[in-house]
């Protein structure tokens, strides 16, 4: 199986190193794709998101998987794809926020924050925006953190949440399976368990494909 990573915001591919190498050692086609917020719009980034997809979706069957702004910026390249692309078997969400991030409300005006996070950062805290990203019509599953972190968790409440976005904020309607795991939100891809999930979910979708 093809596997397509888009890392996080303030983050690299390095981030999934572990999740990564766990997915060749069975066998799978890794690819992965990087940005960097403080001098890419999202719209700049998602263009070339959309085209790895498109060299990727000729070559055969595959998955994509998103880390938190990651997972936004799949979701936002898939929306807009040619009507004869071949879509992804599945959408892997790892702690990606669907409605507006309130750590990056706010942030969203300290200078600090919009130096790093660019185009990207101010995204993540307009409603209107987000709102116009759509949930793809494919099998996804969204994996959430639950271990909070100290400085983070007055923001957040009762809720459960990695320390950076919470469960809530990870929720959507079209999004039939959510898994929670106990980590942090910066080692989600980096994760033991959350390489599991996905190379389980992965070895069902080739027996599925498989049998037809």
């Amino acid at each position: 199986m093809q596997v397509l990573f888009v890392h996080g915001m303030g983050r690299t591919p390095i981030s999934a190193t572990p999740m990564l190498w766990r997915l060749r050692r069975h066998g799978h086609c890794v690819d992965v794709i990087g940005y960097f917020t403080g001098t890419e719009t999202f719209t700049e980034i998602v263009d070339r998101v959309k085209r790895k997809i498109q060299d990727i979706a000729v070559k055969g069957e595959y998955v994509v998987v998103g880390h938190s702004l990651g997972g936004i910026m799949l979701r936002a390249a898939l929306q807009n794809m040619p009507v004869a692309t071949r879509l992804p078997n599945h959408l892997f969400l790892l702690g990606s926020p669907v409605t507006p991030a309130r750590l990056a409300q706010k942030s969203q005006h300290e200078l600090g924050f919009q130096l790093v996070s660019g185009d990207c950062g101010q995204l993540l805290a307009t409603p209107s925006r987000l709102l116009e990203i759509g949930m793809p019509d494919i099998p996804k599953t969204a994996i959430v953190g639950t271990r909070s972190f100290p400085l983070t968790k007055k923001y957040f409440l009762d809720e459960q949440n990695d320390g950076v976005v919470s469960v809530n904020e990870c929720a959507h309607k079209d999004i039939s399976e959510v898994i929670k795991v106990p980590i942090v939100h910066t080692f989600l891809p980096s994760s033991r368990k959350v390489s599991k999930i996905i190379l389980d979910k992965i070895s069902t979708i080739q027996s599925t494909l498989a049998t037809l």
